[in-house]
């Protein structure tokens, strides 16, 4: 890979200056024979706010069975304490504080949550297309290998058929040796 003009020639079809800035950036790292691949979600990480980390803490902690099963908990607690235990119940049956609770706490999750995906989606189209730039430098790298091993392939060839026009040339200098030798021969 001497001149990456050429290269995005013979491997994109297109001139240099208009491939993506992904396929740039692959071609460059193929031709300084660079490392492509790298920790996607370690740099991503690295860059998140107080909010995005809280947000993603806030979905972790909410889609567990832990926070399931002491949410599970956590109400039947309260349907014991009112409906059985107090004499004088701070939230009577049908639990009307309670729905309030539960209201509030999925207004608040609620978004959390949805913060939390739309992180998770923009870190699935920064691995894709992390993919897509390794995939990208692998098929260039491949094709560079079959290119070198076509070439070997046909110097091989060519000193081949040299080897070959040679034994060729000495054979026909024996048989003319050889018919000369015969045609001297007395009979």
């Amino acid at each position: 890979m001497k001149d990456p003009h050429e290269a995005a020639r013979r491997w994109f079809g297109r001139p240099l200056d208009k491939l993506s800035a992904a396929q740039a950036a692959v071609l460059a790292a193929a031709h300084g024979r660079s490392v492509i691949s790298r920790d996607v979600l370690q740099d991503s990480v690295e860059k998140l706010t107080f909010g995005q980390r809280l947000a993603d803490r806030m979905a972790a902690l909410g889609g567990s069975w832990g926070f399931i099963l002491g949410f599970c908990g956590f109400l039947a607690a309260w349907a014991v304490l009112n409906l059985l235990v107090l004499p004088h119940p701070f939230d009577a049956y049908p639990f009307i504080f309670l729905n309030l609770l539960l209201s509030m706490l999925a207004a608040i999750q609620a978004p959390l949550i949805m913060m939390s995906q739309n992180r998770q989606a923009a870190r699935d189209r920064l691995d894709a297309t992390h993919d897509y730039e390794v995939n990208l430098k692998a098929e260039i790298e491949i094709m560079a290998l079959h290119e070198k091993l076509d070439a070997l392939r046909h110097e091989q060839i060519e000193a081949l058929l040299q080897a070959q026009q040679r034994q060729i040339e000495m054979l026909t200098r024996l048989v003319g040796t050889l018919a000369q030798s015969e045609s001297t021969k007395p009979s």
